[in-house]
């Protein structure tokens, strides 16, 4: 009998033990969902304050008084000085060749840099920033992309066959924004790249260098004073030279008083001068257009005096 009572006791026993883990388990197991939720939404807290903490470090935010989506640039108000901080960056685009300076160009200014891209190509936001305008100008930049930086720029890309972004969203440096294109005033698949500061047009090239495919340094100081008599010293050269349309809101270069004049046929980046090859034209015609020889051109570009000419190819002539 006792023998009896002390199994009964054991095996009750047993079964408490046994309940215990699967007691904990079921709380364990509800609680579950209610963890994820709460993990959640910690993250989703922590990503806001991220962003809050960078809009309040943000120099864009002490540059900008508005964020409007009706006006591709609009001057505003010009800092004393600002530093551009160029770290973190990613090149527009893979293509080296520049096609069309920043500059005086056919009477008028030119108030970005023409990278050689296809259509098609993948074109890339240049910062992390927001994206301000996606819109379609038929007499200007085409299909074109602005986008804000919270170091203070903003940059600009035209002529693109296709948007891949919306208005408002934030995109990181190297997120495709875009396809190379040949839409609006353009005369040939190219990318219009523009970078400006509280609406002013700056040289993207005093920031970039395509050619090397990098920026020029980590960061670039901007002087007002320094930008106001490079306008002025502009007007009077290009004044001279019987050139019109000049803005002196639209230049700050390091090359002011130099005309980079660029054709359908022709153009120079610095000592560098390329030809757009037409329909019908072979190696010796741009040769002997361009005052050089076959065998120079194949050393330059890299070819063969057989290879075979594409409409709208960008070689290098000299």
């Amino acid at each position: 009998m006792m023998f009896k009572r002390l199994r009964k006791i054991a095996i009750i026993a047993l079964s408490a033990f046994a309940v215990v883990p699967a007691m904990a388990q079921d709380l364990l197991a509800s609680q579950a969902p209610i963890d994820r939720k709460m993990k959640a939404v910690d993250a989703e807290m922590l990503q806001q304050l991220v962003e809050m903490e960078e809009e309040y470090d943000s120099p864009a935010a002490d540059l900008y008084e508005d964020w409007d989506n009706t006006y591709a640039h609009k001057l505003t108000s010009l800092p004393d000085s600002f530093r551009i901080d160029l770290r973190d960056f990613c090149m527009p685009t893979p293509s080296r060749v520049i096609t069309s300076n920043f500059g005086a160009r056919w009477g008028r200014q030119h108030k970005g840099l023409d990278i050689k891209v296809y259509i098609g190509d993948t074109i890339r936001a240049a910062f992390s920033g927001k994206v301000r305008i996606v819109r379609y100008e038929a007499k200007g930049y085409g299909k074109y992309v602005v986008i804000r930086h919270p170091n203070g720029l903003e940059t600009i890309y035209g002529h693109m066959s296709k948007q891949l972004v919306r208005e408002d969203q934030d995109v990181r440096a190297g997120d495709p924004i875009g396809l190379g294109g040949n839409t609006g005033r353009s005369t040939g698949s190219h990318l219009h790249f523009e970078t400006r500061l509280c609406g002013v047009a700056l040289n993207p090239a005093i920031m970039f260098d395509f050619r090397n495919q990098d920026v020029v340094a980590d960061s670039y100081l901007f002087r007002r004073n320094q930008y106001e008599r490079d306008g002025l010293q502009a007007t009077r050269l290009r004044g001279a030279n019987g050139l019109y349309g000049y803005n002196p809101a639209d230049v700050n270069s390091p090359n002011m008083g130099k005309s980079y004049a660029a054709s359908d046929n022709g153009s120079r980046s610095g000592n560098v001068r390329y030809h757009k090859v037409k329909k019908g034209e072979t190696l010796y015609s741009i040769a002997r257009k361009h005052g050089t020889t076959v065998a120079a051109l194949c050393k330059l570009n890299r070819i063969g005096k057989n290879v075979r000419l594409r409409t709208g190819q960008i070689l290098k002539y000299s």
